[in-house]
């Protein structure tokens, strides 16, 4: 199984909204804060959150609901 990221940052409403979509769907992804990094924030800082695979690099924006992370993450 590949791993998750789901880039994001506290006080994020949409971020929070993500997180609940990713329980619901029974995905476990790891919280990076962009915050905590110059480059995430240039990269993300706009986009967030923002769901990574870290297998193929592949990202997911928002907005997303529970088929497109599915999906997503049955892609190959």
């Amino acid at each position: 199984m590949f791993g998750l990221a789901l880039y994001g940052t506290a006080h994020c409403h949409l971020c929070e909204a993500a997180e609940s979509v990713l329980r619901a769907t029974g995905v476990v992804a790891e919280k990076i804060d962009i915050m905590e990094t110059p480059a995430l924030l240039a990269r993300y800082g706009e986009r967030i959150p923002v769901l990574r695979r870290r297998d193929t690099q592949a990202e997911l924006s928002w907005p997303f609901d529970a088929s497109a992370v599915r999906l997503f993450c049955a892609e190959a």
